[in-house]
């Protein structure tokens, strides 16, 4: 209980003035924690970088725009007919 109380203080401690953690842009973008992890090793977030085994984004940075494909377009694309 003590460690993990001591991790979180440090982990917040630590990160840099002008920085979000991934959880706090998860939050701000309406995503998952996940999703802007795999934004941030793709290079899709400006500015992004690794602090440790930490992301550490700009505060100032946006959504990177969403380029799956939700329309439906290629379902069953390989049935012919």
């Amino acid at each position: 209980m003590y460690h993990e109380f001591l991790y979180r203080f440090m982990r917040t401690m630590l990160m840099i003035e002008g920085y979000m953690s991934i959880k706090e842009a998860a939050d701000k973008w309406g995503i998952t924690p996940r999703r802007v992890q795999v934004l941030c090793s793709s290079g899709r977030i400006e500015g992004a970088g690794k602090l440790g085994r930490e992301w550490g984004i700009p505060i100032e940075a946006e959504r990177p725009e969403d380029g799956r494909v939700t329309t439906g377009k290629y379902r069953n694309w390989r049935k012919k007919g």
